[in-house]
């Protein structure tokens, strides 16, 4: 396991750059974590590679770059837009999804499978429909995007097939590695950082605090990467 400082999160030459609209969730420390993490996976030509919530598409392109054959989805049609645009302006080869990826990889494998899903806590009970927050956004636990995709990882991912996937301290990394372990993959988390405290996590500290995911004046989120193999 790699152990990051907030100094360490520098972005690569694939993050930075990236046209995005106005509703499309652009790279942060949570996107830079998880692309230090994807550089020491072993990816080249045959490699096939799916992305999860692609957002502006860094890191399908990130993969992509490295002669992996990429697939990405995402919920949302902006995002879906803003990928396109990135994967042609850089001249790289995309396949971009819009829907839901259960349904849009159905009875496909992939070797490695990456993604940096909502998981911000938020007091309503439901994944958001539209605007900015749909990107982070993931119920009163944080947790509605990552159990379906512990769910969804062993029939995604081919034998040794690897999963990737960044989320919040809030959101309990050992839940995740649990849930996963049940699943029948290899889980640990391969990657963890603190990181200053968003907007988003500032504008609902109250509600935080009294849901018991924050102490009084915490100013630090902690992000993990998990990282699960498919025996």
């Amino acid at each position: 396991m790699s152990t990051l400082t907030g100094t360490a999160l520098t972005p690569g030459p694939l993050l930075g750059g990236l046209v995005a609209l106005p509703s499309v969730y652009r790279p942060q420390a949570d996107t830079h974590l998880l692309a230090q993490t994807l550089a020491h996976e072993e990816l080249g030509p045959g490699t096939d590679v799916l992305e999860i919530g692609t957002g502006t598409g860094a890191l399908a392109l990130q993969a992509a770059h490295r002669g992996a054959s990429v697939t990405a989805v995402d919920v949302s049609w902006s995002a879906v837009a803003t990928a396109r645009v990135n994967a042609a302006v850089r001249r790289l080869p995309l396949r971009v999804l819009h829907g839901d990826f259960v349904a849009r990889t159905a009875g496909r494998h992939f070797d490695l499978v990456v993604t940096n899903p909502p998981y911000v806590p938020a007091p309503r009970a439901r994944l958001p429909s539209r605007g900015p927050e749909r990107a982070w956004d993931a119920g009163p636990d944080g947790r509605l995007v990552i159990d379906r995709i512990c769910a969804a990882a062993p029939a995604l991912l081919r034998p040794g097939g690897v999963l990737l996937m960044v989320h919040s301290g809030m959101c309990g990394p050992e839940a995740t590695v649990d849930r996963l372990t049940g699943a029948g993959l290899s889980a640990e988390v391969a990657a963890r950082v603190s990181v200053p405290w968003g907007p988003v996590l500032r504008s609902r500290r109250s509600w935080l605090e009294r849901q018991g995911l924050a102490c009084e004046a915490e100013q630090w989120e902690e992000l993990v990467v998990v990282r699960a193999r498919n025996a």
